[in-house]
């Protein structure tokens, strides 16, 4: 990686017409010349760009901001991107705009800000996006500063935003002492801009930025086309990425679980933005380990393999699918067994998706299920069904909820009152993930010595439509004889 031209001692140069660029002395170079600095300000072509077409989702992220106004009429509303996040010293994470950010504009750019200002003496606000422009050449930032786009690449004028994204620009380092000088009441999604919340000081209060963000959470319960558009691509390409996986599955015993996680990141790479989550390539008794990212164990022929890993589309909207295989190709017995269970468990889950049904109605379908067989296999002595299920046991075994929002976040809708979303009741546009699982630990003396180190997962993306459900991940076979009869046919 190249050391900066510039300055580990921050420094500031400037002139009188412009703003200072931060240097870092005692780098590789030396210090910049005034003959260098002179030269590099001159020289460079206009590269301007004109008749940008707008982004695919413009008129959705219109509408969504139109509701948003409707929603807190007379309020000035301030909802950040965020900032690059210091990975170490000085280099940084790859940079990820909040989802209500760009949920309500499209863009995807670091530093940010969109601000919906009442409009006065009528209904309705004015929105504005604010950005940082492009670099100055003419006090050598585009080449002098660690973020210049000599550095990080060239973004977009603010003209050009204004083509893209279908609202009015200005440029965000004006933007913090604007706020301090607004009056009238304020409310702001916080947690990603400390200069935005330090300007806001005394003009906002926890509960009003609450309800804002809680709001941000309910509106994207329900998907528009666009939305729905995007998670059925975020599927599609996650299918390509199992598939991947299974062609390779012999490399990577003989390697490690990590070959599985490259495998299928180079997928989400070519043709997503990312990962929508930490992958999870639990192989053997990792299975059983919920949140197994650490992917660094053996692949052993004749365990399982738990892979729960999604995509996610250039437009932020990610998959969480789950599929489990037989590392050989075939289920044993026992396997197969438990896999039947859970795959049971998932059919009762999947039915009870549609509209008008609580929420809570394919959790407690796929439960009953999963209770029944462990029930059946005398893992709960002479308890019955309804017993096991009043008092909970067989959470020992099923471990978590059976499903959950999904959107431009994994898990989707956090910040959404219980009463709309887990008390909530299914609506045509909802999608969520359906995935019970059973999970036998290592160390489980009340199961049989066999059930050890067992973990099993299915995982689909459930799309609620006008007359039930549709999956949106179908394109991954489910049943045991198709599990195998796919990855012989991908195996060669």
């Amino acid at each position: 990686m190249s050391d900066e031209l510039t300055p580990e001692t921050p420094e500031t140069e400037a002139t009188e017409e412009t703003e200072p660029v931060k240097t870092r002395k005692n780098g590789l170079y030396p210090a910049v010349s005034d003959e260098l600095a002179e030269n590099m300000k001159s020289g460079w072509a206009d590269t301007e760009l004109h008749g940008l077409a707008p982004l695919p989702q413009a008129a959705h992220t219109a509408a969504r901001r139109a509701a948003l106004s409707a929603r807190f009429p007379g309020e000035r509303l301030v909802v950040p991107a965020g900032h690059l996040k210091t990975r170490a010293n000085d280099t940084e994470y790859a940079f990820r705009a909040a989802t209500e950010y760009a949920y309500l504009t499209g863009d995807q750019t670091q530093d940010g800000v969109l601000v919906l200002e009442p409009k006065t003496g009528e209904d309705g606000h004015d929105a504005t996006v604010y950005l940082l422009p492009r670099s100055d050449r003419e006090n050598g930032e585009f080449w002098l500063d660690g973020q210049g786009e000599l550095w990080v690449g060239r973004r977009h004028s603010l003209a050009e935003a204004e083509q893209v994204l279908g609202l009015p620009a200005k440029d965000v380092r004006e933007l913090a002492a604007a706020l301090k000088e607004a009056t009238g009441p304020v409310r702001a999604v916080r947690g990603y801009d400390a200069g935005i919340e330090t300007a806001l000081t005394d003009k906002v209060t926890a509960e009003r930025d609450e309800e804002l963000r809680v709001y941000l959470s309910e509106a994207r319960l329900v998907k528009d086309e666009f939305e729905i558009a995007e998670l059925q691509k975020a599927c599609d390409i996650t299918a390509r990425g199992f598939e991947d996986v299974v062609k390779v599955l012999d490399k990577a015993e003989a390697t490690s679980e990590r070959f599985i996680e490259g495998t299928f990141f180079l997928r989400a790479r070519i043709e997503g933005n990312d990962i929508g989550y930490g992958s999870i390539c639990a192989a053997g008794p990792h299975a059983t380990t919920l949140h197994w990212v650490r992917n660094d164990g053996a692949v052993r022929s004749g365990e399982l393999l738990l892979l729960d890993a999604g995509v996610e589309t250039n437009e932020l909207y990610t998959a969480d699918v789950t599929r489990t295989l037989p590392i050989s190709g075939t289920f044993s017995p026992l396997q197969r067994k438990i896999y039947d269970a859970v795959h049971a468990a998932q059919e009762a889950g999947i039915a009870a998706v549609k509209p008008g049904a609580d929420f809570r109605d394919f959790h407690d379908a796929a439960q009953r299920v999963l209770t029944e067989h462990l029930v059946a296999w005398g893992l709960l002595g002479d308890l019955t069904v309804e017993k096991v299920l009043e008092l909970g046991l067989q959470r020992r075994w099923t471990l978590h909820g059976t499903g959950h929002m999904l959107g431009m976040d994994v898990h989707d809708c956090a910040a959404a009152r219980t009463e709309t979303y887990v008390n909530g009741t299914l609506e045509p546009g909802m999608c969520l993930t359906v995935e019970p699982g059973l999970y036998f630990q290592t160390d489980d003396l009340t199961v049989p010595e066999e059930y050890r180190g067992i973990g099993v997962r299915i995982e689909d993306d459930i799309l609620v439509t006008e007359d039930g459900n549709r999956n949106l991940s179908d394109k991954l076979p489910r049943g045991a004889d198709e599990i195998e009869t796919w990855m012989a046919g991908l195996k060669g």
